[in-house]
């Protein structure tokens, strides 16, 4: 496999919080979904997230993005606590950029007419928002399909369409749900490279969840594995493989990276 990250930040001199979650705590019913979970997305850092279907993964970006909220606990986006903050005011004040695993796009709008649209709501500004078109559509090849209705795109041309659409507001903060899902080897390793080199042009912060785990682990810095509504085990991918807790609720004895 070709080298995805040459590098991997473990550690920051002074770290930037953009995203915290403060012991967030949800139930829906009499089943709890996540207990007293905190962890940060900083600036600069991709950080991934695993763990067994049904944890909570996809419910984390539904509390960031503001389509749920917590039982108890806070979130907070540049120390600001936002936990009763509506979606809009999270995407636009504060820069939320969000990748969900399916949708995301007007299936009968071409891909132009799909940029135009939301970039309409994200940009006032008309020429600021042709140039940004313009700008995502030549990063993501996507020149050659401008004039195809979304429906008729191919699986890895609707994933680049939808992350250039996160990509209008300049996001400080992308979210990206199983990117990796139903996408083949050569789509992948493109995202991943898409994603490595929006941490190092952009220096947003990014986070990823996605049960492909070794495509995950291949453009990281760092990951969490959630298991029984907790974090067990966070780390940079060499050392969380090795950790016994994530072993035994995700990876299994056999599991290797690289």
């Amino acid at each position: 496999m070709a080298i995805i990250k040459k590098f991997r930040i473990k550690s920051f001199k002074k770290q930037k919080p953009l995203v915290q979650l403060k012991n967030i705590s949800l139930s829906f019913g009499k089943r709890k979904i996540l207990d007293n979970v905190s962890f940060n997305i900083n600036q600069g850092e991709i950080l991934g997230m695993l763990g067994p279907n049904g944890v909570g993964k996809s419910t984390i970006f539904n509390l960031i993005t503001g389509l749920i909220k917590p039982d108890y606990g806070s979130i907070f986006f540049d120390s600001i606590n936002a936990t009763n903050y509506p979606i809009y005011v999270r995407t636009i004040k504060f820069k939320i950029g969000y990748v969900p695993q399916h949708g995301g796009y007007f299936k009968d709008l071409t891909l132009l007419e799909n940029l135009k649209a939301i970039g309409e709501i994200l940009i006032d500004d008309e020429k600021e928002r042709t140039s940004r078109i313009n700008i995502l559509i030549s990063k993501f090849e996507l020149d050659a399909v401008i004039n195809i209705k979304a429906k008729f795109l191919s699986g890895g041309q609707k994933k680049k369409l939808v992350i250039a659409l996160a990509l209008l507001g300049d996001p400080k903060v992308l979210l990206l749900d199983e990117c990796f899902a139903a996408l083949d080897v050569l789509t992948i390793k493109m995202l991943q490279q898409i994603i490595v080199s929006l941490q190092t042009e952009n220096n947003i912060g990014i986070c990823i969840c996605d049960h492909q785990a070794r495509d995950l682990l291949s453009c990281v810095d760092l990951a969490i594995v959630l298991s029984n509504c907790k974090i067990i085990a966070k780390g940079a991918p060499a050392e969380l493989i090795k950790d016994p807790n994530a072993k035994s609720a995700y990876f299994g004895e056999s599991f290797k990276f690289n």
